[in-house]
């Protein structure tokens, strides 16, 4: 089964796309009572896991994870990212379906996904592939769009995208989750990162951002152009570039 968003011409610049805040991921572990000398008897499954970001973090915890992922070049680049964990496993499938198997998993996670999702379809998903009491988490790292150079941007896409949308991937998940009726209170935590980045593996990275291009339409070369060129008249080998994480999450219902 795929998703109706194809990022088969977006995965090699997703590879450039920056990590997410460890100590966030770190905070979401320890929520969910993650840690100990037992790790590798954790399981978690990683939706939509890409090119990996979030997977190989989850992977370097010693959880056994298996990775699901729709898109063949995405999920070719993910396997190749994680190529040194021997406790990564990778499939194909959805977030409404993953053909994982019931009640298997400690933690189902969605890290920058769960917004191109049918979002009550993979919760009851996620019910189904979770152990009593599991916990699910979704994440996003969002650039600092009080930044200098994020303003720019953001002027870029104002002047050449009328209606210009960030979709669901800014909103709070909270009321989505609450609605599915299937969870506990959720919980919230966000961490903070400054990443950085050679100039031009940033400009690579906005090649991958599908929101961007959904919208744009035919005018996304041109805007890639123009960030390209706001970028350069920096005259800057490296930029640095904050991010803020943001995670919600909560435990499945008894």
């Amino acid at each position: 089964m795929k998703t109706e968003w194809d990022y088969t011409n977006l995965a090699a610049a997703y590879v450039k796309r920056a990590d997410y805040a460890g100590e966030a991921i770190k905070q979401m572990t320890e929520y969910f009572d993650l840690g100990g000398g037992d790790a590798n008897r954790i399981k978690v499954c990683d939706i939509g896991a890409g090119a990996a970001h979030l997977t190989k973090v989850l992977a370097s915890y010693g959880y056994m994870v298996d990775a699901v992922e729709p898109n063949d070049a995405m999920r070719e680049n993910g396997i190749k990212m994680t190529s040194e964990w021997k406790n990564v496993c990778w499939h194909e499938g959805v977030g409404e379906a993953t053909g994982m198997p019931d009640q298997t998993y400690d933690l189902v996670t969605f890290g920058s996904s769960f917004n191109v999702c049918d979002r009550q379809k993979a919760l009851l998903e996620c019910k189904r592939i979770l152990k009593p009491r599991g916990g699910f988490a979704c994440m996003w790292n969002h650039r600092d769009l009080n930044d200098p150079l994020q303003k720019e941007i953001e002027e870029i896409f104002m002047e050449n995208i009328p209606g210009y949308s960030y979709g669901t991937r800014r909103e709070d998940q909270t009321e989505v989750i609450n609605a599915s009726g299937l969870f506990d209170s959720v919980n919230y935590i966000e961490g903070s990162i400054v990443h950085s980045v050679l100039a031009s593996d940033f400009i690579e990275a906005w090649k991958s951002h599908g929101t961007v291009q959904r919208q744009a339409k035919d005018r996304f070369d041109l805007i890639i152009e123009k960030i390209k060129g706001l970028v350069e008249s920096k005259n800057k080998e490296y930029l640095e570039v904050p991010y803020t994480t943001r995670i919600w999450m909560a435990r499945l219902k008894g």
